[in-house]
């Protein structure tokens, strides 16, 4: 079996958010990238998927030379192979198009990514890939399983579960309980470093969209504290300040 994984190189959550240039770009200096756990997740599951000989796992990236540290964990968590594609991930539409053109030639069975990037949040990406490839596409897995030619795929909805199965290749987005993420060994690190992490261009991409400006969120307001006999207090703080009664 061969495995995509695609992965995004994101900050850590313990990073301090700050915008630049009037308030239209990312400010990088100082802040920590990790692999997007969404992501980590898909490739724990790759890696149980292809164990003991039984496929290959090759992540990509698309993104600049800072990302490589990132790569490079995942290869030493257990990927075979790494591409990472010249050109910063200017939007979902870019990025999925990049993947998309280089898994055409390529014939994967099965194209994991995490639900969501923690920086953006858009869930975009896993679709868009799918779409462009003509393939199956099932996001926010809970449970994942090969059996065959055919994926099983367990989802969590409004009052249950719901249990998907779709021929492959097949497009899946990650999400907890598909696997734990994991922790790479002093084998696997010395390992990744003679691993083969080939950098190619990327494809061309008329831009649709483009950020005008960031905003931080407002600042949280002061707490009031009140008496935990004064109930009356409580009530009409309720009613008149949260407005929830």
């Amino acid at each position: 079996m061969k495995i995509l994984v695609c992965i995004s190189n994101v900050p850590d959550t313990t990073s301090k958010i700050t915008f630049t240039d009037n308030n239209t770009a990312f400010n990088t200096t100082g802040i920590q990238y990790i692999i997007n756990p969404y992501d980590e997740i898909a490739l724990a599951r790759a890696v149980e998927l292809a164990g003991n000989g039984q496929g290959t796992i090759t992540v990509i990236h698309v993104g600049d030379v800072s990302a490589e540290p990132t790569i490079r964990k995942a290869l030493a968590i257990g990927a075979d192979n790494a591409i990472r594609i010249d050109a910063p991930p200017r939007d979902a539409w870019f990025v999925a198009h990049q993947i998309a053109s280089y898994a055409k030639a390529q014939d994967f069975d099965l194209i994991l990514t995490g639900r969501e990037s923690i920086d953006y949040n858009g869930s975009l990406v896993q679709g868009y890939i799918a779409e462009l490839l003509g393939i199956p596409s099932i996001s926010i897995a809970k449970k994942l399983d090969i059996n065959g030619t055919n994926a099983t795929v367990e989802r969590e909805i409004e009052g249950g579960k719901e249990v998907i199965q779709v021929p492959l290749p097949a497009v899946v987005g990650t999400a907890e309980g598909v696997a734990e993420p994991k922790i790479p060994n002093m084998r696997g690190i010395m390992g990744a470093r003679s691993k083969p992490l080939d950098v190619i261009a990327a494809i061309d991409i008329p831009a649709l969209s483009h950020i005008t400006h960031f905003d931080t969120p407002s600042p949280r307001g002061n707490v009031k504290l009140v008496d935990k006999d004064d109930v009356a207090q409580l009530v009409e703080l309720l009613h008149s300040e949260a407005k929830v009664i």
